[in-house]
């Protein structure tokens, strides 16, 4: 099996690190942990929660700085979590930041989890919240024109099935995507999906969560490409995209390959790769590294939003 190094930085903090294999009898242990300790949140940004699907417990959050007026773009954000776990809350910190700063809106869905919820049911509902979004936009204060997608691990394989699925259905357009160590293969073939000493998210916990995700699927080759996005044939057509991910990450290469495949299919497109970095570096916050990797998707952002007007 192959190995890759860790930034030694990191390295020390890996005890703190929730570990080991993910499977069904630690779920429930993973779901009652937060992913990061919750920071306090900004008085200058209001949070608004409202029902998009009641019968399902689809919720969207809404952010948006206080004060604020007129018609803003939108970010439409989806949490990570394995397709097994996480919350939008999870959300809350990077809208505290980006609402001021960028001048946005900033959109969160609560969506169901896997394995209570399979494909497509995650996916409907992040696609019945961005519908909702561009539907209510002028109550919200949000530029229907303006909208733009993200999401991180699970949230960014969700994220690049939801461009896929807005395209295909023709009813919300979107202006970008921001892909952040995106989980689009369900495959599990890439090199680095085998690398066995991953010290976030390792190739166990892949399988596990893509069987949850996945369920009678899992191992065929019936999986839509809705599912899992690397399987996608045609990527024409899809908002301009950015794809970033760390070097000691598991889905180093299915990101780099969707990266360039995108590209070739004439999606403007722009990939970062950070050597040494585990899959979720941004969460070490005092880290040079995990600083830049935050720094270069936002200023992809507002070069985004700048493009737009």
């Amino acid at each position: 099996m192959a190995t890759v190094a860790v930034i030694e930085e990191i390295e020390a903090l890996i005890p703190m690190l929730w570990r080991g294999e993910m499977n069904a009898e630690r779920l429930a242990e993973m779901r009652g942990v937060p992913f990061f300790e919750p920071p306090e949140l900004s008085d200058a940004v209001k949070r608004t929660d409202h029902v998009v699907d009641e019968a399902n417990g689809v919720v969207v959050r809404v952010h948006r700085e206080v004060g604020s007026e007129g018609a803003l773009p939108c970010v439409y954000s989806i949490h990570g979590g394995g397709y097994i776990g996480g919350s939008y809350d999870m959300d809350d910190a990077i809208f505290d930041r980006w609402c001021p700063k960028y001048g946005i809106v900033g959109v969160s869905v609560e969506y169901r989890l896997a394995p209570e919820t399979r494909y497509p049911g995650p996916l409907e509902d992040c696609y019945a919240g961005l519908k909702w979004t561009y539907d209510h936009a002028e109550d919200l204060g949000v530029d229907r024109d303006k909208i733009g997608i993200t999401g991180a691990s699970a949230g960014g394989g969700l994220c690049a099935a939801l461009a896929l699925l807005a395209r295909d259905r023709g009813e919300v357009p979107l202006q970008f995507q921001i892909l952040d160590s995106p989980m689009l293969d369900d495959r599990q073939i890439t090199p680095s999906s085998q690398i066995e000493n991953l010290v976030v998210w390792n190739r166990e916990s892949n399988a596990f969560g893509w069987q949850c995700y996945l369920g009678d699927l899992y191992g065929s080759d019936d999986v839509p490409y809705t599912a899992a996005p690397a399987r996608a044939e045609d990527l024409s057509g899809l908002p301009e995209a950015y794809v970033c991910v760390g070097g000691a990450d598991g889905f180093r290469d299915e990101d780099i390959t969707y990266a360039m495949r995108l590209y070739g299919a004439g999606v403007p497109t722009e990939l970062h790769v950070y050597p040494g970095a585990p899959h979720g570096v941004q969460v070490f916050t005092q880290l040079e590294i995990a600083q830049r990797y935050i720094a270069d998707q936002e200023d992809w952002l507002r070069r985004q939003l700048a493009r737009l007007g």
